[in-house]
């Protein structure tokens, strides 16, 4: 997540403050499996709507104590568990051996399906090296539900292995292999589904994303993501009015930027924006730092010539005094945000849905959610409602998120993860550990040229760090600058010899201006990096700011090159585009949307589709279950409408999946022209 330091921390105290309440009690729990297998979707409710298109009302049917860590529960009882009753410091408990005689600070009940395959296979895959690979034999007497025949399985194992056919039992891969070899799993019921030479990947895991938050407003968005032409972005919004209700809010929340359009590079008027919809408000963010509203959103929001600016924002106005309709400074985006109301607690869940389907559509299967300013126990919710009603086709696994600010603040952290259980979900939605943001005042932002943390603020980061490695816990480390990313992992150092982290995968995020030595200290503590697309709509911002430096941020090569484990992502959707594809043409390709050529650090197709997929699994703690299509893994695979190996490079951003698996159900299927 990229926030400006000047935003207001105002309102990550408050949201801290939340989540601290919430976790004071735990609910008891609802009936239901804990299965979160995709069912029929139902039909969207109606509801009655603000200006802005939602209630500005508090959430219906939501205990005002629920935690955010407590919303997501476990598949039994942790408190009548003998071994979730288990201090996190026993030996039982935290130290269980790997299969592959290794320590891991995970409990017992999740070691099989954390190292399946032993940790050092586990991280010889994530590098690239022999070792991680799945047998591709079937179990004996089983026979297929589903064959796909006559394609190319490109199962990324660590022989990045090419077959013509798949089986699958159930939710999971039965065998890759032969056409005959398929063929001989088959009954009379075996649904048969010929590719006819198509290309199948494994379904793309983004390791870093906010899609959580991103749901709440779906239904209203326009996402301009990879839009190259101004003159289309704005029949785009024009569309989205014309099959909205008057008075319905049109929302664009991130993802692009003014500069990627080729046509006519800039923002919009707000007499554009008035043409486009007339009577609708419409709110388009620039990442975290710009709005562009037109008349009627200016009046719902209550802006004139004399509203006073935003705190750490600036309202711009015209000659005569009157607003132009841009909002500037990460205080305005906040402010304004803010300011669109809540929606209800079914229609969260249905967007949450839908937000799922579109993220299917393209091919998008599993990620890591990392919360973000403004998130709450009600994002979390309106996932676990689906998950509750069996109606998930994404895998998510989440980091708790807080935002302290003041020492204070730190306090109730503190007491906080003393109190969290990661690991009582299942394969469908759980919570991995802590992050990104450690301690909000140190959170840099890639715009800026530099960040120099004091002495006091590094003080109450470390108190926080070391508080999840006493948990034993995995921490996920927002650091994008040379100087945090320096002052971090000396202080990770020092944890480190108190607490050994290693096993528990603590993770870089970002790591934009990563260099040799870093990487080998992250190395020695066992540490993990996810590199971002963000330069895809940031690139020409970044220019402007860091030069030619900006052509190795994120540096894709020294660290594909190093060894030391990393994944590829995305850190959707207010900052880079959804679509993975994107991320994959821009980590091969190194230009930004548009064209513009932002990276000179590429990767090859190969590596791009490796770190996108198997390895991205390490962080999610999924390394036997999702990554490469192999025996035994999840059925989660995605057929794709030309093959990602052999098209131009210029076209990897243009693949489309034509079919999503997940467990074994499709969950998306393009319908034929």
């Amino acid at each position: 997540m990229d926030l400006h330091a000047d935003d207001d921390l105002e309102v990550a105290g408050r949201a801290l403050d939340q989540l601290r309440r919430l976790h004071r009690c735990v609910h008891d729990r609802p009936p239901g499996s804990s299965r979160g297998r995709p069912v029929a979707p139902a039909r969207r409710a109606a509801a009655d709507l603000s200006p802005f298109g939602y209630r500005v009302s508090a959430r219906p049917s939501r205990c005002p104590r629920r935690s955010a860590a407590a919303t997501l529960q476990p598949r039994h009882d942790a408190d009548d568990c003998t071994a979730c009753r288990r201090p996190l410091s026993s030996p039982a408990s935290r130290r269980e051996k790997s299969t592959s005689g290794r320590e891991t600070s995970m409990h017992p009940r999740h070691v099989t399906r954390v190292l399946a395959v032993g940790l050092s296979a586990g991280i010889a895959a994530l590098a690239g090296l022999p070792g991680g690979a799945a047998a591709q034999t079937a179990a004996p007497g089983r026979t297929a539900d589903i064959v796909l025949v006559n394609g190319k399985i490109v199962t990324v194992d660590d022989r990045f292995t090419v077959a013509p056919a798949l089986a699958i039992a159930g939710e999971r891969i039965l065998k890759v292999g032969s056409v005959a070899e398929i063929e001989a799993l088959k009954t009379p019921q075996t649904r048969v589904v010929d590719l006819g030479g198509k290309t199948v990947i494994p379904g793309l895991i983004d390791n870093h994303a906010h899609y959580m938050r991103a749901a709440e407003y779906w239904d209203r968005e326009v996402r301009l993501d990879g839009v190259t032409s101004r003159k289309e972005a704005l029949a785009m919004i024009a569309a989205k009015a014309k099959a909205s209700k008057p008075g319905e809010l049109v929302l664009s929340l991130g993802g692009w930027s003014e500069e990627q359009f080729t046509d006519q590079p800039g923002g919009f008027t707000r007499a554009e924006l008035d043409e486009a919809a007339p009577n609708n408000p419409v709110v388009l963010q620039v990442i975290y730092f710009r709005i562009y509203a037109n008349s009627a959103a200016l009046k719902a929001l209550g802006v004139t010539g004399e509203t006073p600016d935003p705190r750490n924002g600036k309202i711009e106005k015209d000659a005569g005094g009157q607003p132009t309709g841009v909002l500037n400074g990460g205080g305005a985006v906040a402010w304004t945000l803010a300011r669109l109301g809540e929606v209800t607690k079914e229609r969260s869940v249905e967007n949450a849905r839908a937000l799922m389907a579109d993220l299917n559509r393209m091919g998008l299967t599993a990620y890591q959610e990392m919360g973000g300013r403004a998130f709450n126990a009600g994002h979390i919710e309106a996932f676990r409602t689906v998950w509750e009603r069996k109606q998930m086709t994404v895998r998510t696994f989440y980091n708790l998120w807080q935002e302290p600010t003041s020492p204070a603040d730190v306090d109730k952290a503190v007491g906080v993860i003393a109190t969290l259980k990661p690991f009582q979900g299942d394969d469908w939605l759980d919570q991995t550990g802590y992050g990104e943001t450690v301690y909000f005042p140190l959170h840099d932002n890639l715009l800026n040229r530099g960040a120099s943390p004091t002495p006091e603020n590094m003080a109450q980061w470390r108190r926080i760090a070391q508080a999840v490695a006493d948990r034993g816990m995995h921490l996920n480390v927002h650091a994008q600058l040379r100087g945090t990313i320096e002052a971090f992992l000396t202080e990770i150092e020092v944890i480190n010899g108190v607490k050994p982290i290693k096993g528990l995968r603590w993770t870089m995020s970002h790591g934009d201006q990563l260099e040799p030595q870093d990487i080998a200290r992250m190395k020695r503590l066992g540490m993990y990096v996810q590199l971002h697309s963000r330069p895809t709509v940031q690139g020409a911002l970044m220019l402007g700011v860091h030069g030619d430096r900006t052509y190795a941020m994120p540096p894709l090569r020294l660290v594909q090159d190093s060894g030391l484990p990393w994944g590829l992502g995305s850190d959707a959707t207010a900052v880079t585009p959804v679509n993975p594809f994107y991320t994959l043409h821009w980590a091969v390709k190194g230009e930004m949307v548009g064209g513009r050529k932002v990276l000179k650090e590429t990767i090859t197709r190969e590596e791009a589709l490796i770190a996108h997929t198997r390895s991205n699994a390490a962080f999610l703690f999924q390394d036997g279950n999702l990554g490469s299509l192999a025996s035994g893994k999840y059925a989660d695979l995605v057929v794709l409408d030309r093959d990602y190996l052999t098209v131009p490079e210029k076209e990897i951003k243009d693949i489309r999946p034509v079919m999503t698996m997940v467990g074994g159900t499709v969950v998306h299927e393009a319908t034929a022209k």
